[in-house]
């Protein structure tokens, strides 16, 4: 579960590199979040977690980014919550990289490395969201993308820096990691090694009691065993739709309003002409005027290129506009003058001389008032209708706000409410696997989870402009085991199990000992004196395992992982028994001294090994800068992400 989660904090390089793209370096070296250090101290442990050198981690850093982890591991998991995450040791995670992040950038400043204002400069030209048309930088282009993403020009600066001292720090963790070949050629040889084994399997119901227990006895043990019969959190979500057609007598667009829009889109609606072009840009002007000498000696302008080592650039759809903001007021105007099929120039660029070819002109006739009546007419409606119901969800959202309810809103409307079956957060049906909520109710799911009691109405769009739905949670059921009357059944059936895996456990132990003195299993198997599964023998090949994945047997997959002789017991998976597995012999595999395969273990060993040298260089840059951890803060922040005080 939550492989992605695991994944993620197990990375190497890339956890400090990647985590400073997903808003923890954001959080790390904002700027006012890490400050000139002091002594712990105020209420409820202080504002930082953790002294880090110079640096400090504060306790309001820490809470954001185990808040963004939790999203970004969400969309692996949308069931995950933030407790699920604390439980798994989330918050110590995220709390290391933090340190980490610290521990480098104190580490590299400490030994005269930074990270200059013109490397900065040069790594956010190489973005392709902050660039303009030309290709070039664009401010505008910047300012949104750092918009987008919710950060300050500082602090994504300060993101760059982090990430470039980590290259310089790091990457050379690796450099000159060596692994003797007869290592590799040994590790190469296993995968073509094979086992021989047995495999007993001792099943719960042979062992179980052969009288139901006592309800005395189910009641102990279903209240020492309720956690895993918790039913998760389940709504039911009561809902109502309706469409545009709740808008009656849409006044038609007038006379005025038709030429109003005509004139404020002359553009639109004037004759218009784009063309296609090949372009190719030369250094100099006698270079340029060759190519031109070829193409009109019957040479393609591609064939003149390509004998020069160059290429030509398609320029598709331009409107005079859009070239005259790639290139010159002259070249555009002859490029525009000339036919198609025409070879223009060779013209100065700003960037060398250039050489086009007009490949396709495409022209579009204008249309007056009259003829572009019918398309305004329908705009116009469009736009009238949609801020109508605008207004009519305004004026419904302002309804909930003063109190009315979903039931209030449905009979002014004339709508019918509809229930859903008890939901689950990620919009199953609890108990029906398969069956989901709605599709008219996909994007509202999540939000009716959210809402903190029933009752609560809200108004959502499901197609933009056209059908709408309002809804609430009708009924909120907590997380709960049900009571034992209602599974009683189950956990009779669950209790005989659980009573006989641990006879089976015992049985299995006796199992082990005597196979230990040296009796043959299908021996001990027997003298249990009780109708049991065969012995089974199992004589297989590693690689035919491994091509089997997660879905080689459990045991199987065990018996490759012991050395030869060893003797291993296994529980079976919901209390249905236990194994007993034996490995009779190991046959190692044989591979060539030039077989290809030691090349790929001595990369896989290469990466352990870096991974291992990486490990200790970020635990030397810590003892280095001195990391002190301030628990009682830890442990509140902690506190405050579980919703306590």
């Amino acid at each position: 579960m939550l492989q992605f989660f695991r994944n993620f904090f197990q990375s190497k390089l890339g956890v400090i590199v990647t985590l400073s793209f997903v808003g923890l370096m954001a959080l790390a070296f904002a700027g006012g979040d890490i400050a000139s250090s002091g002594a712990f101290g105020g209420v409820a442990g202080g504002d930082r977690v953790a002294k880090v050198g110079s640096d400090r981690v504060s306790t309001s850093e820490l809470e954001r980014a185990a808040t963004r982890m939790v999203e970004q591991l969400r969309q692996e998991d949308p069931k995950l919550t933030m407790k699920d995450f604390l439980s798994r040791g989330g918050l110590d995670r995220v709390l290391g990289q933090l340190v980490d992040l610290a521990a480098l950038r104190n580490f590299g400043e400490n030994h005269g490395i930074f990270i200059g204002d013109r490397l900065i400069d040069s790594e956010i030209a190489k973005i392709p969201d902050v660039k303009g048309l030309d290709g070039k930088f664009n401010d505008q282009a910047y300012r949104g993308f750092l918009g987008q993403r919710g950060l300050s020009d500082a602090q994504f600066r300060d993101q760059i820096a982090a990430s470039l001292m980590a290259r310089q720090l790091l990457t050379s963790a690796e450099l000159g990691v060596a692994v003797p070949t007869g290592l590799s050629q040994r590790y190469a040889g296993i995968v073509l090694e094979r086992r021989s084994g047995q495999i007993a399997l001792l099943p719960s119901t042979a062992f179980a009691p052969k009288a139901p227990p006592s309800d005395t006895d189910l009641a102990a043990w279903y209240k020492a065993n309720q956690a895993s019969y918790e039913r998760p959190e389940r709504r039911v979500i009561r809902y109502a739709t309706f469409t545009d057609a709740v808008i009656k007598g849409l006044a038609a667009p007038t006379e005025a309003e038709i030429a109003a829009r005509y004139n404020a889109n002359k553009a639109q609606y004037a004759a218009s002409e784009t063309r296609k072009f090949s372009q190719l840009i030369l250094p100099t002007e006698a270079a340029a005027k060759v190519v031109a000498a070829e193409v009109a000696g019957g040479k393609t302008l591609e064939a003149s290129a390509g004998a020069k080592g160059l290429s030509v650039a398609t320029l598709d759809q331009q409107s005079r506009e859009q070239l005259s903001g790639l290139t010159s007021a002259a070249i555009t105007d002859a490029a525009f003058k000339a036919g198609k099929g025409a070879l223009v120039g060779p013209l100065k660029a700003p960037l060398g001389w250039v050489v086009l070819r007009v490949d396709a002109i495409e022209g579009k006739a204008g249309k007056t008032l009259d003829q572009a009546r019918a398309e305004i007419v329908t705009a116009l409606t469009t736009e009238k209708r949609r801020a109508a119901l605008t207004d009519y969800s305004a004026r419904i959202e302002e309804e909930f706000d003063n109190g009315a309810t979903l039931a209030d809103i449905a009979k002014e409307l004339g709508l019918t409410l509809t229930e859903t079956e008890p939901l689950t957060a990620d919009g199953q049906v609890f108990g029906k696997p398969g069956e989901t909520a709605p599709p008219v109710l996909a994007r509202v799911v999540q939000t009716a989870f959210t809402m903190e009691n029933e009752g609560q109405p809200q108004l959502a769009e499901v197609e933009a402009g056209k059908t709408f739905v309002v809804f609430d949670a009708g009924q909120i059921m907590a997380p709960a085991a049900p009571s034992l009357a209602e599974i009683k059944a189950q956990v009779q059936t669950d209790y005989m199990l659980a009573k006989g895996a641990e006879g089976a456990r015992e049985a299995a132990k006796k199992i082990e000992a005597a196979l230990k003195k040296g009796t043959d299993m299908q021996a001990a198997v027997a003298a249990l004196g009780l109708t049991l599964p065969p012995v089974e023998k199992i004589d297989l090949p590693r690689q035919q395992v491994q091509a089997m994945g997660e879905k080689a047997p459990p045991p199987v997959a065990l018996m490759f992982a012991v050395p030869k002789g060893a003797v291993k017991l296994m529980a079976a998976p919901q209390r249905k028994g236990w194994y007993v597995v034996k490995v009779t012999d190991v046959i190692p595999g044989q591979i060539a001294p030039n077989d290809p395969r030691i090349a790929e273990v001595k990369g896989s060993f290469v990466g352990i090994l870096g991974q291992e040298y990486y490990q200790q260089l970020i635990a030397a840059m810590r003892k280095d800068v001195g990391v002190k951890r301030n628990d009682k803060a830890i442990k509140a922040v902690e506190t405050r992400l579980r919703g306590g005080n």
